[in-house]
């Protein structure tokens, strides 16, 4: 069935150059431990609640006075995004139809680390990624954050111990993970980031290579209109589960050649189900008219900046980004022939991904493989973003019914 999304919030930059991406508008989940809670009905966002006058963290609360809520355009709201590899969160404030972010962290905390061999998130990952949520915590309180939705991914839908994580986590920093299907994890990166995808009509394909599971999503667009998901499937491999399964990378380049082409093969067999089913569909489109492709990832935007050759990364040149398709192609299959080493030294790379961004590539290159195309979009934004934009909206739409229904009751007392 296809799932139509809430109209879509655009996103403007901030010129403040103050390392926390300031200039973007979207939604937040999670809530602070201090904080009374008040649970949607869905379940899935948290509406921060300071008790007497006071913020989540004992501060002067920021609304206006009187306790009064303050008005849409300057509540804010958050989104955390807790993956197999990364904590990432992003608070921004209402703009019209835009958002500006406020504050924005990430950290790498591998929690997925050891799951392929022992099916559980090991002491070592579970306490990097309460680090990270701790710091986040931090924040939600300092910014006297609204609204807020946390979400974890695969790491803790297949690890034996997620659920016991999970109850940790609200124990230790009062955010409330949600543990998303990979239907709402890809729902979400559509949301997130299909306002890059290239001009056009007709079909494209939207995916993110996770840390765990890789989503893919055929989406039907029309230029101007929000796309339609026509369908959609995930996989189990990742940038940290496929680099587990297959084993140290080996110190010979014959060694390095079988390992690479081992994980394309994996990705291949998993998602030769879905291109057969899509192909039909695919078929059926006027001859000619291409697929267009955006991917959102650690691994689409590291090939980017090395495309560009930056000596840094920098978002506001990758994200948005149209790169060649054999530019990435190629350097994908440069980065596998190279030892790690080599990987390291490289800017954009470093110590953190050098190991991890082999598998990306050949996730990637397996996905161009299987849908051809002459370009490729680059997205420094996804399920966040997608967090964000469905609670303005949501909540944009609630302060209007609720005007709307103060409007009915002055008129109705005249």
């Amino acid at each position: 069935m296809a799932d139509k999304f809430p109209p879509a919030v655009c996103e403007v930059q901030d010129s403040k150059p103050d390392g926390a991406r300031q200039g973007r508008r979207e939604q937040s989940p999670s809530k602070p431990p201090s904080a009374s809670r008040a649970r949607r009905p869905d379940g899935q966002t948290d509406r921060f609640a300071p008790r007497s006058g006071q913020s989540p963290a004992g501060e002067p609360a920021s609304g206006p006075p009187g306790g009064r809520p303050a008005p849409h355009g300057r509540q804010a709201f958050a989104a955390i995004d807790l993956g197999t590899n990364n904590c990432r969160l992003l608070i921004a404030r209402p703009a019209g139809e835009h958002f500006v972010v406020i504050d924005a962290f990430s950290r790498v905390v591998r929690l997925g680390e050891g799951l392929a061999q022992t099916g559980r998130l090991s002491d070592a990952a579970m306490d990097r990624a309460l680090g990270a949520l701790q710091i986040c915590a931090d924040k939600l309180r300092r910014r006297g954050v609204h609204l807020a939705r946390s979400v974890a991914t695969e790491a803790c839908r297949r690890a034996e111990n997620g659920p016991a994580f999970i109850e940790r986590v609200y124990e230790r920093t009062g955010i409330r993970l949600d543990i998303i299907s990979a239907k709402e994890e890809a729902r979400l990166a559509v949301l997130g980031c299909h306002l890059l995808l290239e001009a056009g009509d007709g079909p494209a394909m939207i995916f993110d290579i996770g840390g765990g599971s890789t989503e893919l999503v055929l989406v039907e667009s029309m230029n101007g209109q929000v796309p339609r998901i026509r369908d959609w499937q995930s996989v189990p491999w990742g940038v940290v589960s496929l680099t587990e399964t297959c084993g140290e990378e080996p110190d010979t380049a014959t060694g390095r050649a079988a390992r690479y082409a081992r994980m394309r093969q994996l990705v291949r067999d998993s998602l030769a189900p879905f291109a057969e089913r899509i192909a039909a569909a695919l078929r059926d489109e006027p001859a000619g008219l291409p697929l267009r492709l955006l991917g959102t990832s650690g691994t689409v935007t590291t090939l980017a900046s090395l495309h560009l050759d930056l000596p840094q990364y920098d978002r506001r040149a990758v994200d948005g980004l149209i790169v060649p398709a054999e530019s990435m192609r190629g350097i994908s299959s440069s980065l596998a022939d190279m030892t790690p080493d080599q990987r390291r030294a490289l800017p954009c790379i470093g110590r953190e991904r050098s190991d991890l961004v082999v598998a990306g590539c050949a996730i990637l290159e397996t996905i161009l493989d299987l849908w051809p195309a002459d370009r490729l979009g680059v997205a420094d934004r996804g399920i966040r973003e997608g967090i964000l934009r469905s609670l303005m909206s949501a909540e944009g739409a609630g302060e209007r019914t609720r005007a709307a229904l103060r409007r009915i009751k002055r008129e109705g007392a005249k």
